[in-house]
């Protein structure tokens, strides 16, 4: 049987047209998997990097601390994905009611642990390097809030006072202190985060407790 001119050209503009569909559509899916890598959890990441929903105050890439020392070369918050998501998570719980997560220490390099232990080396206020701590893990992170106008909520103590006032467990203060430190407390834990007893501003990642000690470092602008 012949088939006429016509009829094998319809033929061959219709193969072409399935053979570049097929094309297109590898192209397409070799494009999605490069762009859709899936982080791990417990790869470190920059928050920044992720929301620019967060206030700084980074203490020990500053003076401004109770070693009376900058141990940190710049300012960055490092942590796992896993914490920068559960971090997420939380502050935008905390921004319904008008409120901003604001960081005062994340991630920390083994190497600044041992820094910071030469400078104080008492167990009450810096962990042994020889242990290492949950910051030095990428699951830890020092924080207060504050308002809308940048104006942190009233704590009753300072960041990094080491007295009994700074634990979860002294209610001596005026209502609306403990109404804060409830708040935050409360949408830490039910965002994954574990709180510590004798200092309000340290949250831990339940998920991160058995990550490994880390000297990841990060490079300054």
């Amino acid at each position: 049987m012949k088939i006429h001119p016509s009829s094998k050209l319809q033929f061959l503009l219709f193969l072409s047209f399935i053979l570049s569909g097929v094309a297109v559509k590898a192209q397409n899916e070799a494009y999605s998997s490069e762009t859709t890598q899936e982080i791990a959890d417990t790869t470190f990441v920059n928050l920044k990097d992720y929301s620019s929903d967060f206030i700084y105050d980074m203490k020990y890439a500053t003076e401004d601390n109770f070693l009376k020392a900058k141990v940190y070369d710049c300012a960055e918050c490092l942590l796992r994905y896993k914490t920068v998501q559960a971090l997420i998570a939380a502050n935008k719980e905390f921004m319904k009611q008008g409120c901003k997560i604001k960081l005062f220490d994340c991630y920390r390099p083994l190497s600044i642990q041992k820094k910071m232990w030469e400078i104080v080396s008492n167990p009450k206020y810096v962990a042994d390097p020889k242990k290492g701590s949950i910051h030095n893990r990428g699951g830890a992170v020092d924080i207060t809030l504050v308002n809308t106008d940048g104006t942190e909520l009233e704590m009753g103590t300072a960041f990094d006072f080491f007295g009994i006032q700074a634990s979860h467990n002294y209610t001596k203060f005026p209502v609306p202190v403990k109404t804060n430190r409830k708040y935050l407390k409360t949408v830490m834990i039910k965002n994954g985060f574990n709180s510590f007893d004798s200092e309000w501003w340290h949250y831990n990642l339940k998920a991160g407790l058995n990550d490994k000690v880390s000297n990841e470092k990060w490079k300054c602008d």
